[in-house]
């Protein structure tokens, strides 16, 4: 059930939304993306640190400090909530940021932490990349797997979210590009097979893929650090 939400402290709310535990058979998904836009937000099969991950633009779960419990797979939550239409993407990230204040009485501070991580950037030409011409859909993923990255409509956030779980080191958005993008990459991972098809490792391939490139940086990178949260939402 939808339930109107009024935030006490202030600041923007949805007009509606739903916070419950995820049904046991969405227990095998593990690609928790969420999407925000045309006024809604919807994370389906997401832990608490997903959540926060999310709602805060963060590439990585590495970049929250809190305690391990935000991260187990037993205590799953679905979110759909809903804004006016109109309602740009980074005020429906504010608004999911202030229902998980209120269903989860979550308190976090901003550091800067030093944190080994790439920063995805632009390449030295135009990107090879174009935007999406279709809305999102349930497809989006076209193919998802070790060395291969194929999705339609994805954010470079998204992008960035993804190759840090292939590469299992931080990935930062700094593209500085907005919008949707069909996004297709092929390379091989480090522990390929030497007798496997001939493919680039994943430096090459989004430098000649994407048009776009993977620097190593150890500058400090924002990191959100939970002071205190709920394990159970507050029921709708």
């Amino acid at each position: 059930m939808l339930i109107c939400l009024f935030l006490a402290a202030g600041g923007p709310v949805f007009d509606v939304s739903s916070v419950k535990p995820s049904p046991p058979s969405a227990g095998n998904i593990r690609i928790n993306l969420g999407t925000a836009e045309h006024g809604e937000v919807t994370l389906r099969n997401t832990t608490l640190s997903e959540c926060i991950q999310f709602a805060y633009g963060l590439s990585s779960e590495d970049q929250i400090v809190g305690p391990a419990w935000m991260r187990d797979r037993s205590l799953r939550v679905d979110i759909i909530a809903k804004a006016p239409p109109g309602t740009p993407r980074d005020q429906l990230l504010l608004m999911l940021q202030n229902l998980l204040v209120e269903r989860f009485r979550l308190e976090t501070h901003r550091e800067a932490r030093p944190l080994a991580h790439y920063e995805l950037e632009l390449g030295k030409g135009a990107p090879k990349i174009v935007e999406s011409k279709d809305d999102f859909s349930s497809s989006n993923l076209r193919a998802y797997g070790r060395g291969r990255l194929s999705y339609a409509h994805l954010t470079m956030q998204a992008l960035a979210i993804l190759l840090s779980r292939q590469l299992k080191e931080v990935v930062i958005d700094e593209t500085g590009l907005k919008g949707f993008y069909d996004i297709n990459l092929e390379w091989a991972p480090e522990d390929a097979a030497p007798d496997g098809p001939p493919l680039p490792d994943v430096f090459t391939a989004v430098r000649e893929q994407l048009g776009l490139r993977l620097e190593a940086k150890k500058t400090p990178v924002d990191a959100i650090v939970v002071d205190r949260a709920d394990k159970v939402p507050i029921a709708n």
